[in-house]
């Protein structure tokens, strides 16, 4: 299958709302507030990069990077998050590339490193793990995933962006 990865444009923020909306529809673990999160980034300017995948003209996927705060005051993270595929492309590497592209464009960068929020499993082939001094209160230590560029782990608690907590 043919896809291109790009950053968002204008044009696609409608798609992208619907697109989220949809991949996570029938999603366990999800409060269905994901298209709400990546609104209320974009509308506070913290939608640090956002890129999609593209197949023959449609918006396939979509992933959003923004910037979190650690309690010990290390610089250059980022959360990774959401990532979301349109049902009828999932299981077809999609969300594989999404996640090669975010993590090369955030090293590319400078970052210093990413979290998120997600089966180990899965983002464990990206070279995230769960890290025992950095967390993310009120969620089990095992699903919040880090990946350093090259330094040190931070140690301490996470905070993402107050846009998280949108719901509409």
């Amino acid at each position: 299958m043919d896809t291109d990865i790009r950053y968002e444009i204008p044009g696609d923020v409608a798609d992208i709302h619907r697109l989220i909306e949809l991949a996570f529809r029938n999603a366990p673990h999800t409060d269905h507030t994901e298209q709400y999160i990546v609104q209320a980034l974009r509308a506070a300017g913290a939608l640090w990069a956002s890129l999609v995948a593209e197949s023959g003209g449609k918006l396939v996927g979509h992933v959003a990077l923004s910037p979190v705060q650690i309690s010990d005051a290390a610089p250059g993270w980022y959360g990774l998050g959401p990532i979301s595929v349109h049902p009828d492309y999932q299981g077809k590497a999609v969300g594989s590339r999404l996640m090669q592209c975010a993590l090369a464009e955030l090293e590319a960068r400078g970052a210093a490193g990413c979290v998120l929020l997600g089966d180990p499993g899965y983002y464990g082939r990206f070279g995230f793990k769960a890290q025992s001094r950095l967390v993310l209160p009120g969620v089990p230590s095992e699903y919040f995933l880090a990946r350093s560029f090259g330094g040190a782990i931070p140690q301490g608690s996470v905070q993402y962006h107050l846009a998280f907590t949108a719901r509409d």
